[in-house]
């Protein structure tokens, strides 16, 4: 019923914030609280995949030593 009246733009943008949180914001927040940087984990996850950006920063932890 939406998509008859201009819903498929609202589904279309739905789907862009979705994709951006995933691919950027959410792995920027990751790696942030993990103690490493944003820009390179949101460029593996743009390179590669999000989920492989995820999945690494949960299997590398928090960094262990303070940034130089």
């Amino acid at each position: 019923m939406l998509i008859g009246h201009g819903g498929g733009a609202v589904i279309a943008l739905v789907a862009l914030v979705f994709a951006i949180w995933l691919a950027i914001l959410l792995p920027a927040r990751m790696a942030r609280a993990r103690g490493r940087r944003p820009l390179v984990w949101i460029a593996i996850s743009l390179i590669g995949t999000p989920l492989l950006s995820i999945m690494l920063l949960v299997a590398l932890g928090p960094v262990t030593q303070p940034r130089i």
